[in-house]
């Protein structure tokens, strides 16, 4: 009887570490996952149509901090030009510092001689409404819309210096995902991986995420131990009491 009442009892002493651990654990996953994002993301708000149907006016998105010089073809980027105006944009960038940008040939967009297929504008119609070329500077960048029909991006600032194309330091951070409504995540278009410098790499969003929801399922499986433990040796307890009466 002692000696099962002992194995019991150790039983018991390990199930509470091992809960109060995974409480611990779960703890520090949910709390630093949190606390990462926070660090390497940033919230904004889209003002505009201009990037509909990636990004639609009023979506809030997660834009990942990131120097300019991170910048590659294909990123969308929040980003602040007196040129443009005061407020923070949100532009697709389709090229960068040496690039020849031009439209359309068989109505698609071309970044030195190279035919870009854009799966994500808005009709399946020219990728631009007038016809132009751009010899993008270095250390710029040149942005369009997705919904080239309406949007006010590098094209009306052909006439400006650097024919529209805007500083790398301009850019304040790279959008990855939109929070709300949650439509996901904005992946990395490939038909600018084959020009040099390839695409960007996805940002760490997914492990952050990851790391949050295993955080609260490891603080839940924890925290049912308890009750679970508690029901387990009252059934126990009942069970050896009905036997010990049916002994006697």
């Amino acid at each position: 009887m002692s000696a099962t009442g002992r194995t019991g009892d150790g039983r018991g002493r390990l199930g509470s570490m091992l809960s109060g651990l995974a409480v611990a654990v779960g703890c520090v996953l949910f709390l630093g996952g949190f606390a990462w994002g926070a660090v390497v993301y940033r919230p904004y708000s889209v003002p505009t149509e201009s990037m509909t149907p990636t990004v639609h006016a009023g979506d809030r998105v997660l834009a990942q901090r990131i120097d300019g010089s991170e910048v590659h073809r294909g990123d969308v980027v929040v980003f602040t030009d007196p040129a443009w105006g005061a407020m923070p944009m949100v532009k697709r960038v389709v090229g960068i510092g040496g690039d020849k940008i031009a439209c359309c040939d068989k109505g698609r967009l071309t970044v030195n001689g190279i035919s870009i297929e854009e799966p994500y504008l808005h009709t399946k119609g020219p990728a631009s409404v007038n016809n132009f070329t751009a010899d993008v500077p270095k250390g710029q960048l040149f942005l369009l819309g997705d919904e080239r029909a309406s949007s006010l991006d590098s094209r009306v600032h052909l006439d400006d210096p650097g024919q529209g194309s805007v500083p790398r330091g301009a850019v304040q951070a790279r959008v990855d995902a939109i929070a709300w409504p949650m439509d996901g995540m904005i992946g990395r278009p490939q038909a600018f991986a084959a020009l040099p410098g390839g695409v960007s790499s996805p940002g760490p969003l997914r492990w952050q995420l990851g790391a949050v929801v295993a955080g609260v399922v490891l603080i839940l499986a924890g925290a049912a131990y308890g009750p679970i433990a508690a029901r387990s040796a009252r059934r126990a307890q009942s069970g050896r009491e009905r036997a010990t009466t049916g002994g006697h």
